[in-house]
């Protein structure tokens, strides 16, 4: 049976974590029945017993930074990292709580894990809408940038940018899901407080990606009629803010980082902190790249001028338009 570009990169996504999915399930396995015929499987699954995050770290490596690397050397892409961008924080939610050495309040964890699975589910069906929901239907555009500013390196160059750091961020921003799961901390008033921020941060960004996506799809019907495009989207949340999809994303994750504060882990934070400071670059890169456009330009200045950047908020000036 022959399988289209779409279908092959379909059944890649699936089967793309089932070699930490096996290993994690024959570890539990080896760990409800207590012992195991191989020596050495068993002192591995003592040593993952002991050291959850090292061991997750482990995975990490082989499975994502590795595996998914290779995988865009022969693709020549790296769109397997992004859609997993919105996989990966529950499976390590997962991870956490069915880990051996697991300790948490019960519903703390059943909230928290509950969000995150909203999380991604709404991240997931933005991405797959952005991609006319196709599998790999394109990379990045900052990593296709700099596969083409330096073609040549870009093979071993690839796996720092796009896998490596991505681990260091991606299990940073995740740990607050370990401190939730190694803290017996009753649940009490600030977990609802905090369980409220982050449903609200996931409300806006998807209303904020809605938004987006039907300003886009309206450009692009404009384009096909022979009209000139809307250059700037000002309506909705983008009023209040150039990016009221970041100011949602971070608003999620600064909720899901409260949680270490309530369990009094706040080292936790570290990956959060670290997140929005990348974060703030990437805006400036977006921003960059309006600019850049001579279509765009000048409305986008104008609208940089009169618009808070995260944060939605009044206009410096009610009585500025864009033309």
């Amino acid at each position: 049976m022959h399988l289209n570009r779409n279908q092959r990169n379909f059944f890649l996504a699936v089967c793309a974590a089932l070699p930490s999915l096996a290993f994690y399930g024959a570890f539990l396995t080896f760990h409800s029945k207590g012992s195991a015929e191989n020596v050495w499987w068993a002192h591995i699954c003592t040593w993952s017993s002991a050291h959850p995050l090292a061991l997750l770290n482990l995975l990490f490596f082989f499975n994502v930074s590795v595996l998914f690397w290779v995988v865009s050397l022969v693709q020549r892409s790296t769109w397997l990292i992004d859609l997993y961008w919105t996989v990966l924080p529950v499976l390590m939610a997962h991870f956490f709580s069915w880990h051996p050495k697991s300790t948490s309040d019960p519903f703390r964890s059943r909230v928290v894990i509950t969000l995150t699975w909203i999380w991604s589910i709404r991240l997931t069906h933005s991405y797959f809408r952005r991609e006319n929901w196709q599998w790999g239907e394109r990379e990045d555009w900052r990593f296709a940038n700099m596969r083409k500013e330096d073609s040549k390196h870009w093979w071993w160059v690839s796996f720092f940018v796009a896998y490596l750091s991505q681990q260091c961020f991606l299990v940073g921003i995740c740990l607050p899901l370990y401190t939730v799961h190694n803290s017996t901390i009753p649940w009490g008033n600030m977990d609802v407080v905090l369980s409220l921020i982050c449903a609200s941060g996931i409300a806006i960004g998807y209303i904020a990606d809605t938004q987006l996506h039907s300003f886009v799809s309206s450009n692009a019907h404009l384009k096909q009629q022979g009209a000139s495009p809307v250059p700037v989207l000002d309506e909705g949340l983008w009023h209040y803010s150039r990016h009221p999809n970041y100011f949602g994303e971070q608003l999620w994750w600064w909720g899901l980082a409260g949680f270490s504060l309530i369990v009094g882990q706040s080292w936790a934070m570290i990956g959060t902190v670290i997140n929005s400071l990348v974060l703030a670059h990437v805006t400036v890169l977006v921003e960059d790249r309006m600019i850049a456009d001579d279509r765009r330009r000048d409305a986008y200045r104008r609208y940089q001028q009169a618009t808070s950047v995260w944060i939605p908020w009044c206009k410096n000036s009610c009585t500025m338009k864009l033309e």
